[in-house]
């Protein structure tokens, strides 16, 4: 995050836990013609199983936090505020998020290059304080949270059900579909024509 992003964040975080809500992070946009604030938040982690962040939420959350800003003023210049859940590919703010969701894929933007690289798509294999190290095309690779631009979950959309699917013998690799059984007396694969 910017330095204003994380201003505006540790400002805004209070509100956000005063209304049963985390405020995930803040992404701050500027363009010309004004800017974009941008939050992320969710429910807490132990009531992740059983309530989402729902548009009622993102609703309360914005109006609450544009009047605080009112009244705080902390951005001088015109700007949107948009309001959102993490949704399947989830940015990633701090250390601690790393953590929660190692074993998972994500997309991480530098901003200085390392080995030679400023992305790098991986699995985030573990977390150390302010390092995270990454398994990119079987290589390890420690990456200092500071360095992070950007980060994003990799959804697995096969698992969702949404991506496609090899036809295996053993079945369809999506949860809840049913195996598919190799077919006695399949034909054979006809030879390419000469």
């Amino acid at each position: 995050m910017t330095d204003k992003a994380t201003q505006i964040s540790t400002l805004l975080a209070p509100t956000v836990e005063s209304l049963g809500l985390q405020l995930l992070g803040i992404e701050y946009l500027t363009a010309p013609g004004g800017a974009v604030l941008r939050l992320y938040i969710d429910v807490p982690e132990g009531e992740a199983e059983a309530r989402v962040v729902s548009i009622e939420d993102c609703e309360s959350v914005s109006r609450e936090v544009s009047a605080q800003l009112d009244v705080e003023d902390p951005i001088s210049a015109n700007y949107t505020l948009e309001v959102s859940s993490p949704g399947v590919d989830r940015p990633l703010f701090d250390a601690a998020q790393f953590a929660r969701f190692a074993g998972e894929r994500a997309k991480v933007g530098l901003k200085l290059p390392q080995d030679g690289r400023r992305r790098l798509t991986g699995t985030i294999v573990s977390v150390d304080g302010g390092t995270i190290v990454f398994d990119v095309d079987g290589a390890p690779i420690e990456v200092a949270v500071d360095n992070i631009d950007k980060a994003r979950l990799v959804p697995d959309w096969v698992a969702l059900g949404y991506g496609p699917v090899r036809d295996l013998p053993e079945g369809d690799a999506r949860p809840g579909k049913p195996g598919r059984k190799a077919a006695a007396g399949r034909r054979a694969a006809k030879p390419p024509r000469q």
